[in-house]
């Protein structure tokens, strides 16, 4: 049966923002952009260390570390266990615990270090900047899930003669950036199936699904529009609705185990027998939640869209595989596509409508032969023609048409 187990912190210590003592009333680990949404791959984490002393204080060292890990972990059982001497394997009720952890960052660095061995700091508050430049090969987000975490602290250690270590340590949000603009993110996927509802002789007909979406990559706070048609030709009553599924897998042991859990929905409207259902875009809106974690070879986090009927049929499902991801979609891409999406079917239509594209004016060689221009080129000055055409300008504009009518035409 498998266990819920508690999250321990990855630097074996109780995290706390403050460590006080007699001499040392605070210490504490500030970062100079807690408003942000974490940090990722190369990037510099700044800050400071915070003393608060409440007397003069000898110190040795001040040193600060910064560790991360993934660690998967559950129990599962009761399991045969093999007995001694050739006899028959017997059911214990021991349970299976498998456990696995990945270790993702590991830096440290000495702020501030006594000369001669012991340094006196001044009663007050004292500010220690630092900075920790993080590795550039890609990092796992932070999360927290059901049997398994992946997290990151940065510990400061205050080090004083004949007193014990105090330390302090601050978790550090880190996010890999998934960006949903690559190509394979943004075509549009599809997926349909068809089933029968009822049993052999009690079959009442099928029920057939067709859906397909936009794209793939998504982030928080983004709609997935819908495009479904939902044909039900049984003697029940349908009731679609669509599902965006978390599906959180851990591997330890060679063993896997996976979690499942419900993050938005929405329902459509019912649907009589015999009866069809169409969904123009209709809008699922994404809460929010952790990006996709694929990098991890202990622990994924996937999503997948589902659009199931109940209690028609209750088997039936369309599921299609979604990225959550932190870089937002380009909002003209985006809406391109959407409304290329929606006006296809009118395209095709008026495809079909316009008609052929004109066919280019024939050549003037090949209608009047140069024969027949020379015996009707006129052989008046230049001049007597513009009196002549002047003077029958007062009469209808067609009588002039004759002047003109084996003159070259302009070129194209």
């Amino acid at each position: 049966m498998a266990h819920f187990f508690k999250k321990k912190n990855v630097l074996g210590y109780c995290a706390a923002y403050d460590s006080i003592t007699e001499d040392v009333k605070t210490l504490r680990v500030l970062f100079d952009n807690d408003q942000g949404n974490g940090y990722s791959s190369g990037e510099l984490v700044t800050g400071h260390v915070l003393i608060e002393l409440s007397a003069h204080t000898k110190i040795k060292a001040v040193q600060l570390c910064a560790k991360g890990c993934a660690r998967v972990s559950w129990f599962d059982g009761p399991r045969s266990q093999p007995c001694p001497f050739g006899l028959a394997a017997i059911t214990t009720k021991l349970l299976f615990h498998a456990f696995e952890e990945n270790q993702l960052v590991c830096l440290s660095k000495t702020l501030v270090e006594a000369t001669g061995g012991l340094s006196l700091l001044s009663l007050g508050h004292h500010q220690i900047p630092f900075e920790l430049e993080l590795p550039q090969r890609p990092l796992v987000s932070s999360f927290t899930g059901k049997y398994g975490y992946v997290c990151y602290l940065v510990k400061a250690i205050l080090q004083r003669p004949f007193h014990r270590d105090q330390h302090v340590c601050r978790e550090l949000p880190i996010i890999s950036h998934v960006d949903v603009n690559s190509p394979q993110l943004v075509c549009p996927i599809s997926e349909n199936s068809e089933k029968m509802v009822g049993f052999w002789i009690f079959a009442s007909g099928p029920v057939s699904l067709n859906v397909n979406i936009e794209r793939k990559g998504y982030c928080n706070g983004q709609s997935i529009l819908i495009y479904a048609q939902i044909e039900n030709c049984c003697s029940r009553l349908v009731l679609p609705k669509a599902v965006i599924y978390q599906i959180q897998t851990y591997m330890a042991c060679g063993k896997i185990i996976r979690y499942k859990q419900v993050v938005a929905s929405v329902r459509g409207s019912p649907i009589p027998s015999g009866c069809c259902a169409t969904w123009n875009g209709k809008k699922l809106k994404i809460p929010l939640v952790s990006p996709s974690i694929l990098n991890s070879d202990i622990l994924r986090v996937e999503y997948s869209l589902a659009v199931i009927q109940i209690p028609g049929a209750k088997k039936l499902k369309v599921e299609l595989p979604v990225i959550i991801g932190t870089t937002p979609c380009n909002a003209f891409g985006n809406e391109s596509l959407s409304m290329v999406s929606q006006f296809s079917p009118v395209m095709n239509w008026l495809a079909l409508s316009l008609p052929d594209p004109p066919e280019a004016p024939p050549n003037y060689a090949d209608i009047v032969s140069e024969v027949e221009r020379e015996q009707h080129v006129s052989t008046v000055p230049c001049s007597q023609q513009a009196s002549e055409l002047v003077s029958r300008l007062g009469t209808r504009a067609f009588a002039c048409t004759q002047e003109f009518r084996f003159q070259t035409p302009p070129p194209y």
